[in-house]
Order: structure tokens, then sequence, then C-alpha cells
């Protein structure tokens, strides 16, 4: 049988309060809570209306976004007696905000900057209230909120997880506050979605989650029923200008539902208050909807809190269909005839089954949830499991240079340690293409090509999943120097499109036109495991290829101020691996799982992990070689657990700590899936790996597994077709 996910908790803060009561008021109420910023000083002009929640608590070392997570986790948890599986949260700006106030001032304590990372928010929500399992981070823009939910939606019907805490958050910042003004997207009136004299958005903070769960509760407030999800491949900060990305993944979670556009009784609208947004979305609609069913966009009311806008939608759309409550178009009075929509006008009590809620962001990534009253609608069909993932091209970049040059220092038994230049890194790229880009864009396009290249298809991967640490640091760097030595008054439109972590993956569906599912994954040392798995949830089986991609580049200034396994005098490294893979093992060099992803504080974690890798026995009978990913800010922590393991499960294979060669940075372990796939591909492992004469991968004994070893254990299973 299908499994059937419902809402058991729902936790909200934004501009319009504090939970769902002050919500569903301020919604009935159809007033607005944009108001001038107040959050920091500017030092020229009068502030811009801005969505700020207002008396959150404060906390002296907590930034304002893990604040804003705790509180709406909280919530959704409060009728919950044990800790979720897993927390899927979507993020875009992290710590910035406390960021930006120590780079101003010149700090240089890199524990002050601890809680930079998008990583550290949903890790310290997963420390707060006991979850022990996977803590994966969504970086896809405007769309993050949403796309956490699909994702929690898809790894609760597989069966990975029984309950899943997913939403998203984000909190004001210089970042985004001038950086959408840069790209004069800001309405100096408020927001004014589906108006005729609309001017643009107005940039607001907030968080909501959700509990959800395939064990039924007593009441459940509501049930996620299908998500869609798409990506324009159109423009890294524009959308189609025919609504191309918006109709495919409302076309999907429609399908994933197994509704009809007539089973839809109201359309939560993504509805920013920008020209072309608003026009792009409205001509989506109309093609999919004949007959359009009541509609509205809350940004009026909330602003656009950006990735947490589709987490907080989705709170609404279930407040919707357990109260049989519409809310309206706040702002909206004179509406738009070009639209050919007739948003709601007035707060509505109206009969509500089910609520389509739309999420679009930059690089065109597209999210759309269906929710609907508990067990309104016929039992989802059962599942049918999918082949795993197989690899059939891949390629890395590393301080040797491209792949080549890589794996032949590598067969010596050399480090590959460092920073390729940047020409070297374009190599494989048409110089009009990267004539703007920075560093990670250009890594990432580059090893996309490669990877391609590599795997023969002539066909164009239909969808991206990337892995990203730290993201785009030039681009961040470059926008905050500009900002602050201008005074505030000149800051750089083009950096501002490009410091969104998931800049590069969208730069990839743009060159392939990959309009399937784009998903940016950011889980620190972890961020290659997180694409993988989310690669593993969401790749369809009839697709042809996707291209999943691990990469982070090294910067002079901020990577050691970030990153904690970078000391002072470390030399600086950066790269990343990228691969081909497909659902189909035929033609393939190598298949690729990841059975385990759990935090290393859990009990028993060592045994849990043996367990899933098939017992101490089958380790032995299976695995020729061990890589080992000891990031150096847990070295003794990892370490004691690789004794662990190894005493454990009395492994008798060779061991290589794999950073010992590629250096100290995040998406180090996409580095490491390649050299464990080219081993692989050659049926040996180079002999100055193993002390001795090359080490032939044949027999039943002829698999690799790559571990991730410190604040979190992961493994990644490499064997044969």
């Amino acid at each position: 049988m299908g499994k059937r996910v419902y809402i058991a908790g729902l936790g909200i803060i934004s501009p319009l309060g504090e939970g769902l009561a002050a919500t569903e008021e301020a919604l009935r109420d159809n007033h607005s809570a944009i108001r001038p910023l107040d959050l920091f000083p500017l030092l020229h002009g009068e502030p811009l209306p801005t969505g700020q929640v207002r008396d959150l608590a404060e906390q002296s070392d907590l930034p304002r976004t893990h604040r804003l997570a705790l509180n709406a986790a909280r919530q959704a948890m409060a009728s919950s007696h044990t800790p979720p599986d897993a927390i899927i949260l979507g993020n875009t700006t992290g710590g910035i905000l406390t960021t930006e106030a120590l780079l101003r001032a010149k700090a240089d304590n890199k524990e002050l900057y601890r809680y930079h990372g998008l990583n550290s928010v949903a890790e310290y929500l997963a420390q707060e209230l006991g979850c022990r399992g996977i803590p994966l981070t969504v970086s896809t823009a405007c769309s993050s909120g949403a796309v956490a939910i699909a994702l929690a939606l898809e790894m609760l019907r597989s069966g990975k997880a029984k309950a899943v805490l997913a939403g998203g958050v984000d909190s004001l910042c210089r970042l985004t506050y001038f950086g959408f003004h840069s790209l004069q997207l800001v309405d100096k009136q408020g927001c004014r979605p589906l108006d005729a004299d609309r001017h643009g958005m107005a940039v607001a903070e907030g968080a909501a989650m959700l509990l959800l769960t395939t064990e039924k509760p007593a009441r459940p407030l509501a049930e996620l029923l299908g998500a869609g999800l798409s990506c324009d491949a159109y423009h890294p900060a524009a959308p189609h200008p025919e609504g191309r990305g918006a109709l495919r993944a409302m076309q999907a979670a429609l399908a994933d539902a197994g509704l009809n556009p007539t089973e839809i009784s109201y359309i939560n609208l993504h509805g920013t208050g920008t020209p072309e947004n608003d026009l792009a979305e409205a001509k989506a609609v109309r093609t999919l909807f004949a007959a359009p069913p009541p509609l509205s966009s809350i940004k009026g009311a909330t602003g656009h809190s950006l990735a947490a806008s589709g987490a907080i939608e989705a709170v609404v759309a279930a407040i919707a269909v357990a109260k049989d409550f519409l809310p309206a178009n706040t702002g909206c009075r004179n509406p738009d005839p070009a639209l050919g929509l007739t948003p709601l006008r007035q707060p509505t009590n109206q009969a509500t089954a089910a609520v389509l809620s739309n999420s679009f962001g930059f690089g065109g990534n597209n999210g759309c949830l269906v929710i609907a009253k508990a067990d309104r609608f016929p039992l989802p069909a059962p599942r049918q499991g999918k082949a795993g993932l197989a690899i059939h091209g891949y390629a890395c970049l590393t301080g040797a240079g491209d792949t080549a040059a890589t794996l032949a220092l590598l067969a010596q038994g050399l480090p590959v340690a460092g920073t390729a230049d940047l020409a070297g890194i374009s190599a494989n790229l048409p110089p009009n293409l990267v004539r703007r880009l920075k560093r990670l864009p250009r890594l990432t396009l580059s090893l996309a090509l490669s990877a391609h290249q590599d795997s023969g298809f002539e066909a164009k991967p239909g969808a991206v999943f990337m892995g990203t640490g730290w993201g785009a640091l030039s681009e961040t760097h470059d926008f905050l120097t500009r900002l602050t030595d201008s005074g505030e008054q000149f800051p750089s439109p083009t950096d501002f499109v490009g410091s969104v972590h998931n800049g590069p993956a969208g730069q990839t569906a743009i060159l392939f036109g990959a309009s399937g599912a784009n998903i940016t994954a950011s889980g620190g040392d972890y961020s290659f495991e997180q694409a993988l798995f989310a690669a593993d949830l969401m790749l369809d089986e009839g697709q042809e290829s996707a291209l999943v991609l691990g990469a982070d580049e090294g910067h002079p200034v901020l990577s050691p101020l970030l990153d904690p396994s970078i000391a002072s005098g470390t030399l600086l490294a950066d790269g990343g691996g990228g691969f081909c893979l497909s659902r189909k093992a035929a033609g393939a060099q190598c298949l690729v799982r990841i059975p385990f992803y759990q935090c290393s504080a859990a009990e028993g974690g060592i045994k849990a992990l043996i367990d899933a890798l098939g017992g101490a026995q089958t380790l032995n009978g299976k695995y020729a070689l061990l890589l080992a990913g000891i990031p150096a800010a847990v070295r003794e922590e990892g370490e004691g657990q690789l004794a662990e393991f190894l005493g454990q499960s009395e492994l008798q294979a060779p061991i290589i700590r794999y950073r010992e060669f590629t250096g100290e940075f995040a998406s180090a372990s996409a580095v490491a899936a390649v050299m464990a796939a080219s081993f692989l591909r050659s049926g040996e492992v180079p002999g100055p790996f193993v002390s001795g004469d090359d080490l032939a991968l044949a027999g039943k004994k002829n698999a690799i597994l790559v571990l991730g070893l410190g604040r979190y254990l992961s493994a990644m299973e490499f064997s044969r077709p």
C-alpha cells in the first residue's frame, strides 16, 4: 500500500506574529506587517520597507537565523514526545548577519564565525531537539523551504524515516537587503502582488516548520499529498517569461498528488510583486487551469522571506484546509488585467479540500506542494522501489589540475592539495560562458562538462544535484567589501546574484538545459554526501541521467575565518568532483550508494554503521579499500571513531586518509569519490597508496568504502556493476 504523509505539527514565526493563532488572526485582519527596516543602522537614505520579525528573544552568541528556526521548530515539535528521525531545512543566509558585523569589525577570531555556515542552523536544531539522523540543508534560493518539504516527503515515502521535521528559515541581513535593492526589485511603497502598479518585493524574514510523519496522529492537521520540482534552465535571476518551469513544477505536484486541476480548492501563489515574476506565474496558472480556483499571494502581508517563504506558505496552506479559510491578496488594490487572474481581495471562509502552494527562486528553482485535508483523497498508489545509482562518467579538479593531472599525481602517492589557477580551471569552458563568472561557478561548470563528456552520453542530463559547504565565497566577499568601501552606496548586483549557494547549479542547468530537479545541499564537510543522498531520493526512474557535483573554493580571506579545518599557515586548497549518474547499470563504470548518515554522538553509532553495511563478516568479504575522511578540526575525534570502527568490524583492508592528499576543503569527499570510481574503473589501487604492489580489485572483494568521520558518520559504497 502507498503511504500517507500527515502533518502532525506546525510552527511559524513571521512579521505577522508568532504561532498559528497569531498568523491566522493577522491574515483574517488582512493587514500588512511590512514596515521600514530598523534591525540594523543604514549610512544613507530612508530605510526600505521590509518584513521584519518583532520582539524576537535575544541570545548573545546565537545568530538571528538560528533563533528564528528554533522558535518555529519548538512549536512544531510541541506535541511530539520523540525527536524526529531527520531534519531537512531550507536556508540561504545562515549566520551571515552576525558575520557581516564581525567582518566590519575586522574580527579574526574564527570561533566567532562558528555559526556562519548554512549547515549550522539544521545542526543546531538537531542538537537542541535530540535528532540523531541526517540534518540536510537545502539552499535553492526562494524555493528552499518548499524543496526541503518535498525532500522530506520522498524520504518518508521511501521508508528512510518515519518522522521528519522540515521547513525553511532566513533572517534579514545586509547581503539580501542591499542585494535585492541593487537589482531594482524592491517596491518602496511596500509589496503589492498582482497589482497593476506593483514595482517589486519587500525583503523579509521568518521561519516555519512542519512535523511530517507516516504514522497517523490522533488529530492530523493536514496531509502533504504531493510535490513537484523543476528548473527553468533559463537565467540566473529572471524567470522564464512564459512560466514554463513554474508550469512543469505545478503539473508534477498535481501528478504526484494524484489530483486533477479541478480538485484544487485554492492556489497560494508565489506572487512576489515583481512585474516579471507575477506575469510568468500568471501565464503558468492560466495554462494549467482552464478556470483557476480562488488564489492569492500573502507576500503583501508578510514580505518575501526568501528560503522561509515556501515553508511559511505551506503552514498557511495547512491553516486554509484546517479552517476552511482563504487569505486575501493583501496590498493589491487594482488587479493587473494583463495577468488574467482575479486574486482574492478579502479573506474568505470557504470549504477547502486541497491547496497548491507555489515557490520559485533564483536560478529557476521551482518547488510546488499540494496540501490537503487528511484522508480526504484516495490512498496514494504503492511506491515502486527505485534501482540504485550508477556512475557513467566522472571528473575532478584539485590543486594539481584536471582529472588526468590529479590521478597521475595520486598514482604516485603524491598530494594534489592547493588551488589551481583560474585559467586552468576554465580550460574546457567557452570564454563567453565564463566571462563574468568567478571561481566556484567555473569549478562547477568545468566538472559538469567533463563528467558528462566522460559518460559518453549524447543526451544531456535532466537534473542537477550539488553539494557545497561554503558556497560562492568570492562573490560574497566582493559584495560585502564593495558595500562597505562604498559607504553602502554601490552594491554589486552581479556579485549578489552570484553569491547564492545554488548559483553554480543554476548555471549548470542553463548550460545543459536541465529542466528537472535542481537541488543544492550545504552540509559542511558532508555536503557532497547530502547531494548524493538528495539525488538518490529525487532522481526519477525514467530520467536518462543527472549530474551530482561537489565543489568548494578556497578564499584567502574567508576560508581561514569560516572553515574550522583551515588553521593559520594551512595550505589553501579547493576543488571538487562531478559525476554523471543514472538508474541504469548497463554500461556503467561503477555503482554508488549511501547506506548510512547519522550524528556521531548517537549511542552505538559505530555499531549502527557496521550493521548498515551488512555486519562485520560482510564487510570483510566485500571491501578491498577504505577511504577515510577526517577533517582537521575533528582529527582526534575522527581518529577515535576510525579506530573503533576497525576494532568492531575487524576490517582487513588498506586505509587511505584522503584529506592528506586532497587538502582541507569541505567538498574533499567528492574528490575521494572520484578516486574510488577511478580505482574501480582501472581495476586496481596504485601501489604507493597501499605501501606495496598495485592492489587488484578482483573477485568478490572489489568494493570501496568512503567514510565520513567527525561530527557525523557517513558511508558511501562504490562497487562494480
